[in-house]
This record gives C-alpha cells, sequence and structure tokens, in this order.
C-alpha cells in the first residue's frame, strides 16, 4: 500500500492546481471509503480523466502492485478462526496432499488435538500474518512485506505440544509465504516458547516470531517442496530423544 500511494502522489504535481487541490493529503486524509472506493481509485481516477496516466499505464501499475501483495488476499480473512483453521489447514493440504485428516479409524485415540496425520506422525497446523506492530488500522492496512523495515508481530498461539509429534507453521507476508516444520521437542526447548498462555490451560503455550528474532528460526525454514521429508525428519528425532 505504501509503495503504491508513493508511486501515485509522484504523479499528482502534473495536474492542473484545483485537482493537486482535491488530492491533497488532508482530502486524502478525510475521504470517506467504502471498499472499492477508497483514496487509491479516487487519484487514479483523476489521473486518468487529466490524461496524466494512459490505461496503459494503469495496467502496468496494477500489475507491479499485484506482484508486490500476491499473498495481500489472506489478510482480508478477518476471522481468527477461519484464517488459522480453515485457510492454513486448507492450503497445506494443497501443498501437501499426502497428509490425511485424522479419524478413530486412522487413530483408534484421536479425539480433535491435532490436524493431519501421516504414517502414525500427528501434525498440527498454525498460521501467522505479519502485520505493523502498533498499528491500529484495519488487518490488510498494516499487512507488511517481507523484508519491510516496520517491527512486526507474529504470534503462534494454543501450542499443545503434547498432543502433536510434529508442527508446521505457516508465517504469511503481502508476497511471501514461508514454512517451519518443528518437533514438538523444538517448542518446547525454544527459549521463545511462552508456557500457560490462558490461566488454568495446562500444556499450552505460545510463541512470537518478530524481526529481532526470525533469523533463530532459520534452521526451521523449508522449501514447500520439501515440507513432507522435513515431517519425516523432524518426527524421526523426536523419537530418537524421547529413546534416550
Amino acid at each position: 500500500m505504501d509503495n503504491l500511494l508513493i508511486e501515485l502522489k509522484k504523479l499528482i504535481p502534473q495536474l492542473p492546481q484545483e485537482e493537486k487541490n482535491r488530492l491533497s493529503d488532508d482530502v486524502l486524509d478525510k475521504l470517506h471509503s467504502i471498499y472499492p472506493f477508497n483514496k487509491f481509485e479516487y487519484i487514479i481516477s483523476h489521473l486518468i480523466a487529466h490524461k496524466i496516466i494512459s490505461i496503459q499505464d494503469y495496467y502496468n501499475i496494477r500489475s507491479s502492485y499485484l506482484n508486490r501483495n500476491k499473498y495481500l488476499y489472506i489478510f482480508e480473512i478477518t476471522a481468527p478462526r477461519t484464517f488459522g483453521e480453515n485457510w492454513a489447514q486448507r492450503h497445506l493440504n494443497e501443498v501437501v496432499p499426502e497428509l490425511q485428516r485424522p479419524s478413530t479409524l486412522l487413530d483408534p485415540g484421536y479425539s480433535g488435538e491435532y490436524d493431519f496425520w501421516y504414517h502414525g506422525i500427528k501434525i498440527e497446523v498454525k498460521a501467522s500474518r505479519a502485520v505493523k506492530r502498533g498499528s491500529k488500522e484495519t488487518l490488510i492496512m498494516k499487512a507488511l512485506s517481507y523484508g519491510s523495515p516496520f517491527g512486526f508481530d507474529m504470534n503462534f498461539q494454543q501450542l499443545k505440544p503434547k498432543c502433536c509429534h510434529v508442527f508446521v507453521w505457516i508465517g504469511v507476508w503481502k508476497d511471501r509465504i514461508i514454512y517451519w516444520v518443528l518437533s514438538n521437542a523444538d517448542v518446547v526447548n525454544n527459549p521463545h516458547y511462552s508456557k500457560g498462555q490462558h490461566r488454568g490451560n495446562t500444556g499450552e503455550g505460545q510463541l512470537w516470531i518478530k524481526e529481532s528474532n526470525i533469523k533463530e528460526f532459520t534452521p526451521y525454514e523449508v522449501d514447500v517442496r520439501n515440507i513432507l521429508n522435513k515431517i519425516e525428519q523432524k518426527y524421526t528425532e523426536s523419537q530418537l530423544m524421547t529413546s534416550l
């Protein structure tokens, strides 16, 4: 969003003075917006009307914006449960179709405590989105690109290491999705893991990934094509540690 606004504002000085007044910061800040009519559409319509940009210019701006924000639509999912469960689980199953939905036929002791099953491996999926820390804007307006200079908070919560063997975490930026695969031991032993997220909820915790610690999770980062192999590797590691 910030890049698009900067790009458009560079063109405003080419307009007649009366039109420039209509596109001043004061006017844009007070502009009443209802999706999809907002200050971006307002500026672009004036630029096209006065032939500052052509339709082809608009197409180029649009294409560039879409490339920079290909995952922005995920920030439109406002309900945390819909994002964390419906989108994240469906997305992971699309990129790793070998994962099975658990049932008592696969695991007689299953009671909804994990998300996927793969040859005896219990897998829990968690997802979070990178948003500008401290911003009071809407979720889509405070969404960040990977490598943004702004501080961000990415909270992986309601973690129950005793209920699964392996975690798959999905981090979403406007322009990138990152996957981390961790064993339950990796989570429990991580210095950033906080136990007791909710009072009375024993065995449950949370972990924050921020710009200050994200590099510490590089060893767990995995290419989408290697998620399944990493799940198997982490399961083997956890079993070896348990047997020691």
